[in-house]
């Protein structure tokens, strides 16, 4: 009996993880995956700053990949930036060697910003705005919150707890960017059918 919630669970997750706002196809979508991925590893490598675009233009990318990407698809945009960030090594200055320690929450707010789109407006049909602003609300707090511990614990240093703010702005204006973006693409006709 327990297989069968378990199983019903996971379908019900890989249903929410391969929704897409209208249906591409399969080379359109490895197309937007390439240019997501591209964006989201080489702008934090190559751009380094400010923090600010930086941040924005990948969570542009998160948001767009939340509407577009199914699946497996969707790693790459939600792991990327972190590794581009840790192989330009310039963001955080000497400090970036700290961010491997921050690496898993990092990522996990990413997959938050991804999964809020998903489950909350592809799913359930809510607004865009009041998701965008719960997606990263949440992304941020795990950031933040993650950023806290380690630094309680003298794994990281303080400076990192200066990202608590510049997350959640870079997540709600790479939104709100990403939202211009899709309406631009779904105008569109051979992009949206």
């Amino acid at each position: 009996m327990k297989n069968d919630k378990t199983s019903g669970f996971c379908d019900y997750v890989h249903s929410i993880f391969n929704k897409q706002e209208f249906q591409i196809s399969n080379i359109q979508e490895l197309i937007e995956l390439s240019v997501y991925s591209a964006l989201a590893f080489f702008i934090p490598m190559f751009l380094k700053q400010p923090q600010f675009l930086v941040g924005s233009l990948v969570n542009m990318a998160l948001v767009l990949a939340a509407f577009n990407l199914r699946g497996i698809k969707l790693l790459p945009v939600i792991l990327f930036p972190s590794l581009g960030i840790i192989a330009g090594g310039y963001v955080f200055g000497g400090f970036t060697m700290y961010l491997v320690y921050a690496l898993p929450f990092i990522w996990l707010g990413n997959a938050l910003i991804v999964l809020a789109f998903k489950w909350l407006q592809l799913q359930h049909n809510l607004r865009f705005f009041p998701v965008l602003w719960i997606a990263s609300a949440a992304k941020t707090a795990v950031i933040l919150g993650a950023a806290f511990v380690l630094v309680s614990l003298a794994i990281i240093p303080k400076a990192f707890m200066n990202m608590g703010m510049l997350q959640l702005v870079t997540a709600l204006v790479g939104g709100t960017m990403a939202f211009a973006v899709q309406k631009l693409k779904n105008r569109i006709p051979s992009i949206s059918s």
